[in-house]
């Protein structure tokens, strides 16, 4: 058995509903693995651009989901739209047999999410980032209805570049990120206490990074500490705040965070 990260310490802050996939798979490798989440989905402060959305489906060409809380926040509120009186054609005809919409995935962890609702994926990008999205729809989608759920504060790159191509962008929030205050006692206090220090955090969203620096403050003693980086846009953003990139994935997935994270702790300990 692979025990490649025997006796490190590995901090995850994911929110507590997704840590357990990335938790199993550290501790087959031999962590010892840390749960103090980062991040903590709430859901909008309203739900009628969504319901608006949802109810208007068959209009699009083009449904864009660009995480895997993206697509469970809007399967909820579609349950939730269904049970008040709605007929069940009205929000997921278009989805589950017409030509409306489409379905684009950011990565293979939306994909899968969006498949076990029964439907089908027409585009997943080569690189799991809103660039690769673009690239990927661009050509696709001029004089096009295209709807894009996502959370509350995000990067504009996807709407932005699909309207420079010609198409018509809606864009909705099914949910919001915010910061766990509940968190900060616990992460200051692992971070003070020699026995629980993490040797490396995992950052997988910009959004984590940015509500670790917020719960830890700009004092707080990280030297010894690999930073570990999902992909491309979160290792910016640990840039932007001060932190170094010690690991980054090379496929930007939870696997490939895996990997990168076992390599680099090999080269550090010589195995």
């Amino acid at each position: 058995m692979n025990q490649s990260l025997r006796g490190t310490r590995v901090l995850v802050g994911r929110a507590k509903h997704q840590a357990g996939a990335l938790s199993t798979e550290l501790r087959k490798l031999g962590a010892q693995v840390l749960e103090i989440p980062f991040i903590e989905i709430r859901k909008p402060r309203s739900f009628k651009p969504l319901d608006s959305a949802l109810k208007n489906l068959h209009t699009y060409d083009w449904l864009i989901l660009t995480s895997v809380n993206g697509v469970e926040a809007m399967w909820t509120r579609m349950e939730k739209l269904n049970t008040r009186a709605l007929e069940r054609d009205d929000v997921t005809a278009a989805l589950a047999g017409g030509r409306h919409p489409r379905v684009a995935a950011i990565g293979p962890a939306t994909k899968k999410a969006i498949e076990q609702r029964s439907l089908k994926v027409d585009v997943v990008p080569k690189e799991y980032v809103a660039e690769s999205v673009v690239r990927s729809l661009k050509r696709k989608v001029k004089g096009k209805r295209v709807l894009l759920v996502r959370a509350k504060v995000a990067r504009d790159v996807i709407p932005r570049e699909l309207r420079k191509a010609g198409a018509h962008v809606d864009v909705v929030e099914a949910y919001e990120t915010i910061v766990p205050q509940s968190s900060r006692r616990k992460l200051l206090a692992a971070l003070k206490n020699e026995s629980k220090r993490p040797h490396v955090v995992t950052f997988t969203s910009s959004s984590t990074v940015k509500n670790f620096v917020a719960l830890v403050g700009k004092r707080t003693n990280l030297k010894g500490i690999q930073m570990a980086s999902i992909g491309p846009v979160t290792s910016s953003t640990l840039r932007e705040s001060g932190l170094n990139v010690d690991i980054a994935a090379e496929e930007f997935t939870i696997p490939g965070l895996l990997t990168a994270i076992s390599r680099a702790i090999a080269r550090t300990h010589g195995r």
